[in-house]
């Protein structure tokens, strides 16, 4: 299993810092490790979910590794799964 979780870094709603949780193997896997940690699927974006700091230590505690945040997209690059938003054409 290799589920990264990187460090709530990241300013978002009700004043909590949060974290993104990916992985590099599989979104099979990703998707299953946020079932079991009990993250709703609305929490889901394009390759990552997104978790509150309050999450984060159980997610270690399930096995997630802690990575920075550069490790982290670095390694969903070299996996193939980074999916980056798209770009809306320029209207004019």
């Amino acid at each position: 299993m290799s589920v990264l979780i990187d460090p709530p870094n990241w300013p978002g709603p009700r004043g909590l810092l949060w974290s993104h949780l990916v992985s590099d193997t599989s979104l099979e896997e990703l998707h299953a490790f946020a079932a079991l940690l009990g993250v709703p699927e609305r929490a889901f974006d394009r390759d990552h979910y997104d978790v509150p700091e309050t999450v984060h230590q159980r997610a270690v505690a399930l096995g997630a590794e802690p990575v920075s945040s550069r490790e982290l997209l670095s390694r969903l690059i070299a996996a193939g799964l980074r999916r980056r938003r798209r770009r809306e054409p320029a209207s004019g």
